[in-house]
């Protein structure tokens, strides 16, 4: 049967009102219009609903049944669509956000604590991961949005940039680079370097800017987890490159961090599955991450070591 929603309402109020004109003044349709729907409901189930006399519209034994059951069904149906939208508006649940490692470590706690603050319903649940399992992740619905690295051009995330910052040189305070007000790219060839793997996001970005700058790279050794480069930078095995994020540096820390020049900036971006709607809960963290971000980059805007 290829009856409407529409059709059925218009019966249950024309067999509530036993008349087409006041069943047309409840609903705001015309007394034609009221007839043709039902005759159309008549002819889809095959049965007479209504008899119809110069005075008034009679429901015939199947039209009482009909009209009967249908008034339940509608209620509960406009109870069910009710609480649907309840659900949909709830700052409550559970919302699961992934971020690599560095971006965990120094931006989302401040995240989580803003969300308790003002969301105490919602359960912030971080799933902290290197940036390919991250957008792997957000592709399979396992979490519902994450932090990342810009990815480049990807066709199924929907990304929004929310903080962008500037890369340093990290190296021990007996450094030649250490007396320097800056360092130049340049300045970093031949040098030993210790640097992220590729599952870092920040790793491509650093290999391109040595390549522009036509460095000749003597990477001595590639890790995992960012806190490994403060102790190897520390044991003199190389120098290295961090992201802003990194910092501060350990408490008591013999490094020292040092602009560099031109300045390279990453990216950080919000990311979602494309043309897939966040929940009420997850779009309130979703704000407050970008909030979050923005206050970052306010206040780092003060700091000597951030002015260009």
């Amino acid at each position: 049967m290829n009856y409407s929603l529409r059709q059925l309402k218009v019966f249950v109020t024309v067999a509530q009102a036993k008349s087409f004109s006041r069943a047309g003044e409840i609903i705001g349709l015309s007394q034609s219009a009221v007839s043709h729907s039902v005759k159309e409901l008549e002819h889809q189930t095959g049965v007479r609903l209504l008899d119809r006399t110069t005075r008034e519209v009679v429901l015939t034994e199947a039209g009482q049944q009909l009209a009967q059951r249908l008034e339940r069904l509608l209620d509960e149906l406009h109870s069910t669509l009710r609480e649907a939208g309840r659900i949909g508006q709830q700052l409550s649940g559970t919302v699961r956000v992934a971020a690599s490692q560095t971006i965990s470590a120094h931006l989302i706690p401040q995240c989580i604590a803003q969300s308790n603050r003002r969301y105490p319903d919602i359960r912030f649940v971080l799933h902290d991961r290197p940036q390919q399992w991250v957008l792997e992740s957000i592709r399979q619905g396992e979490v519902d949005f994450g932090i990342v690295i810009d990815p480049g051009v990807v066709g199924d995330l929907q990304c929004e940039a929310v903080l962008s910052e500037p890369f340093f040189l990290l190296c021990r305070g007996d450094h030649p680079f250490a007396g320097l007000p800056s360092v130049s790219w340049q300045a970093l060839q031949g040098a030993k370097l210790v640097l992220q793997d590729y599952a870092s996001g920040s790793r491509m970005l650093i290999d391109a800017a040595l390549r522009l700058h036509d460095i000749e790279a003597d990477i001595v050794q590639e890790i995992g987890h960012p806190a490994t480069l403060f102790p190897m930078v520390t044991a003199g095995i190389g120098i290295s490159i961090i992201p802003a994020l990194a910092l501060p540096l350990p408490e008591g820390s013999p490094l020292v961090v040092k602009r560099l020049t031109p300045g390279v900036e990453r990216q950080l971006m919000l990311a979602r599955r494309k043309n897939r709607s966040l929940s009420t809960a997850a779009q309130a963290l979703w704000d407050v991450v970008r909030e979050q971000s923005q206050l970052l980059m306010d206040n780092r805007a003060q700091e000597p070591l951030y002015q260009i």
